[in-house]
C-alpha cells in the first residue's frame, strides 16, 4: 500500500496459515497489480491482470487459496505466467520446494 513505483521483479507475498476464500481490492494502492493467486501446492489458480490503482472494486481469488502475489501490472503475461503455473517457494510444501531447517 502507498507504494508510487515497485522494481520490475519485485513484489509481495501474501501468506495465509491454510487455504481459503480470498478477496482484494486496491484500496491506497497507487500502481496497477496483477495479483496471482495460488493455492497450497503453490499451483497457480486465478490471475486478476491489471488490478486498477485506488479501486474498491472487490476482486476474488477464489474459495481455496493460500498464497497472493501482487506484481507489476503486466508481467504476468510478459513471463508467460499461466493458471496452472507453479510458485516454488520454501513455504510452500510440493514435491519439488522442500521446507528445510
Amino acid at each position: 500500500m502507498f507504494r508510487k513505483s515497485l522494481d520490475r521483479f519485485s513484489g509481495m507475498l501474501f501468506v495465509y496459515d491454510r487455504e481459503q476464500r480470498v478477496n482484494f481490492w486496491m484500496r491506497n494502492t497507487f500502481i496497477p497489480l496483477d495479483l496471482l493467486f495460488f493455492d497450497s501446492k503453490g499451483i497457480l489458480r486465478k490471475i486478476h491482470h491489471n488490478a486498477k490503482p485506488l479501486d474498491l472494486t472487490n476482486i476474488f481469488g477464489g474459495d481455496s487459496i493460500q498464497y497472493v502475489l501482487e506484481i507489476n501490472a503486466g508481467l504476468s503475461a510478459a513471463l508467460g505466467i499461466k493458471v496452472k503455473s507453479e510458485m516454488r517457494y520454501p513455504l510452500i510444501h510440493n514435491d519439488i520446494a522442500k521446507w528445510k531447517c
